[in-house]
């Protein structure tokens, strides 16, 4: 451009310099584009994860073979469905051996996320051109809860001696109602277990020996609305949800209970009545796949009715679900209430840490001041429905995502505990 200015600023005698120039141009452009590598020259493969999981990370790998005599730059663009995080190009050197390129796959949701194509982009020897190669791909993934957690929470648990101490005392004997053997009648053992029939055949004096009962019928109940969607970090709240409800249903299930699964939210939802045995949580796993999110309201009446007419005997309703404040709550609670009358109810919220961080940061400014006492309210409501809850005879439990797997658990072995289903 410079040359070409040059002959309308009175220097006639360049015209032929700038001819050379544009043949050189010419010349340079045609050369470089026909040592190229064609783009029936570049090949590649996609390797991706069978299946990915809520809140855990995986990578996929792409392999790139360019057939040249010498690398080439390349950058790579791989195209991914809304439900997965947008993930930057990458750069490098493309050869006839091959180059990798990996990627991170982020979920935000369960469900199917899809990869949708690759971009493939190369430059000449001379940088004069850049080629573009679109390869569409069209795998679909299948995104489950997050299964190695639950696997490694289930293993600390049967790992660890303190941890799982409510199931060595459940093994005592004379502490529970259901049968376990009959003894000799000692000095000192209530009378009133003396087995009378027993003792008639035996002609000495018998009694029953009782154990912790292990039928139990536990129904985990899980609120599919629109507050339950909202995200903590990359994982939405329903999927810490269901996260502490496969564990507590892996801990159930190994101590002899029956464990059945309720959703709802505007409406009923997938569920799973109650099953037996440690190979169920399959069942269980397959059941909470086919859970889906929400942005309607969460209606209780509904929800809480229709899971009390479908429950034939005295059952333990873990309900995992959360509230805003106590005028959203009011509805809530009365329906509990009626609930509470025939089963055992545990009530389980999912709190947000923001809530917390943010009354405990020091307000550097007036809008931070608000937003501290706007979140002292809103834990203080959170405190004074779980207090009404608590004087219903309901056992609330308030934790953040991390804790609410391990307070089940506890809150599940001090009722086994107490007997109190």
């Amino acid at each position: 451009m410079a040359v070409a200015l040059l002959p309308a600023l009175g220097f006639p005698r360049t015209w032929p310099l700038l001819t050379v120039l544009w043949g050189a141009a010419v010349v340079a452009y045609g050369a470089d584009a026909l040592l190229s590598p064609r783009r029936t020259a570049v090949s590649w493969d996609l390797q991706t994860p069978a299946t990915l999981y809520i809140g855990e990370r995986a990578v996929a790998v792409a392999t790139v073979r360019v057939s040249s005599r010498r690398p080439v730059p390349v950058e790579l663009v791989l195209d991914l469905s809304e439900e997965l995080e947008p993930q930057p190009s990458v750069v490098g050197m493309g050869s006839a051996p091959g180059s990798t390129f990996d990627w991170e796959l982020v979920p935000r949701r369960r469900g199917t996320v899809e990869i949708e194509r690759l971009w493939i982009r190369y430059l000449s020897p001379l940088g004069l051109w850049s080629w573009l190669v679109v390869a569409p791909i069209g795998r679909e993934i299948a995104v489950l809860p997050n299964l190695p957690l639950v696997r490694s929470t289930a293993l600390r648990f049967f790992s660890d001696r303190d941890f799982r101490a409510g199931l060595k005392i459940e093994r005592y004997r004379g502490d529970g109602t259901e049968f376990d053997s009959l003894k000799e009648f000692l000095v000192g053992d209530d009378s009133r277990t003396i087995d009378w029939k027993s003792s008639a055949r035996h002609r000495k004096l018998y009694c029953r020996q009782h154990r912790a009962e292990r039928n139990h019928q536990i129904v985990i109940t899980l609120d599919t609305g629109r507050l339950m969607s909202e995200h903590f970090g990359d994982v939405p709240k329903l999927d810490h949800a269901l996260n502490a409800a496969l564990v507590l249903s892996y801990v159930c299930l190994t101590s002899g209970d029956r464990v059945g699964l309720f959703s709802f939210g505007s409406g009923i939802g997938p569920g799973l009545d109650p099953v037996r045995g440690v190979a169920s949580i399959q069942a269980l796993i397959h059941a909470t796949s086919r859970i889906d999110y929400s942005n309607d309201e969460t209606n209780f009446t509904l929800g809480l009715t229709t899971l009390a007419q479908k429950l034939r005997r005295r059952s333990l309703i873990i309900l995992l679900t959360d509230f805003v404040d106590t005028v959203t709550a009011e509805l809530m609670l009365e329906n509990m209430d009626r609930i509470r009358r025939r089963h055992l109810v545990v009530f389980a919220s999912v709190r947000d840490p923001l809530l917390a961080e943010t009354v405990a940061s020091k307000p550097s400014s007036v809008v931070a001041l608000n937003r501290c006492v706007v979140a002292q309210n809103l834990l203080r409501d959170r405190e004074i429905v779980h207090r009404r809850l608590r004087r219903m005879g309901i056992h609330p439990l308030d934790a953040e995502p991390s804790a609410i797997g391990p307070g089940l658990i506890n809150q599940y072995l001090d009722i086994k505990r107490r007997e109190l289903v």
